[in-house]
């Protein structure tokens, strides 16, 4: 069964809700299509009534998903009162309308942090700043989490793997780096991947030397102090991490090389390169990012998405929203 089968089938019959702040655009309404006829998914779009309505009735689609006017909703004071007391002296009342009624990003956050939805998806007309800032002020990250970090879920026919962080951290220090290990291994999780998580350097189990490697020797340690039921090894070479015949010589005895389901790369250099060259020369397609450590899931498209992309990043909020949060 292909990944976002077996997502679709994991989320039936769960009632799971999930935000489009930008409502009018056309590829969130072509997802939209999608999402109704074939997910149990319900699509809440922000925007004009009138015009979402027409749109999709034309397309077909008459019920399944819900609208919700920012400039008209029953719930606009609700959500200012929370927006303060959240912000606890950051933005008055009159700061916290003004934004409500003019950032639709920050709407759709408030909404997932009140319970009104389970997740948010945004990010084809905003940039991934505006997307994201409101989460980190409103949703935050989980206690033990000091940064969100972004992972992309790589597919080809039925291989899987998770590479993080390849978005958010550009250097990230030993423990965010720690951090980003563990939250790779849950997201694994979540997509039915059993998590082995390599620990990726220029060196193999003392191979090198300098403190690039230090920092990932510490970090490997640390994430298998913070979570001592995970298979975490490292530091390793990529071909040590992924290939059983290198890994035997490499790293004889490690519960990882040769094996890994997730990597974990030490600066988003190395993440963002490795992603996308799997992409054009491994034929992989690349999901994500996937932003983790959050309490609530909050993901940012691409501003050069398509509906396919809204579709399958929604699916995944929605499995991020009934699988770990």
């Amino acid at each position: 069964m292909k990944i976002f089968d077996s997502i679709r089938e994991a989320l039936k019959d769960k009632e799971v809700k999930i935000v489009l702040p930008e409502g009018e655009e056309p590829r969130i309404l072509q997802a939209t299509k999608r999402l109704v006829k074939e997910t149990d998914i319900t699509p809440v779009l922000l925007g004009n009534p009138d015009k979402i309505r027409i749109y999709l009735e034309i397309e077909g689609v008459k019920e399944g998903y819900q609208v919700i006017d920012p400039s008209n909703c029953s719930c606009f004071e609700e959500l200012v009162e929370a927006f303060v007391e959240r912000r606890k002296g950051k933005i008055t009342a009159d700061e916290a309308r003004q934004l409500l009624k003019e950032d639709v990003n920050y709407f759709g956050v408030m909404l997932v942090y009140l319970g009104k939805v389970q997740g948010m998806v945004s990010g084809a007309i905003h940039s991934t700043a505006a997307t994201v800032r409101p989460a980190l002020q409103i949703i935050k990250t989980l206690p033990w989490v000091s940064r969100t970090s972004g992972a992309f879920l790589m597919v080809r026919d039925d291989e899987r793997y998770i590479f993080s962080d390849c978005a958010i951290n550009i250097d990230p220090d030993a423990n965010v780096l720690a951090e980003i290990a563990v939250n790779s291994a849950l997201t694994a999780q979540i997509f039915g991947i059993d998590p082995k998580v390599a620990m990726l350097s220029y060196s193999t189990k003392g191979s090198g030397f300098g403190e690039k490697v230090d920092k990932v020797v510490e970090a490997t340690k640390l994430a298998q102090e913070m979570r001592p039921d995970l298979v975490i090894d490292g530091e390793l070479q990529f071909d040590a991490a992924f290939v059983p015949a290198t890994a035997e010589l490499k790293a004889p005895g490690s519960p990882v090389a040769g094996q890994a389901t997730v990597f974990v790369f030490p600066s988003i250099e190395a993440g963002n390169i490795s992603y996308k060259m799997a992409e054009r020369l491994g034929g992989f397609s690349a999901v994500g990012p996937i932003l983790q450590g959050l309490n609530h899931p909050v993901n940012d498209l691409s501003r050069g998405c398509n509906a396919d992309d809204v579709y399958k990043l929604t699916l995944i909020t929605a499995s991020q929203a009934v699988g770990h949060y």
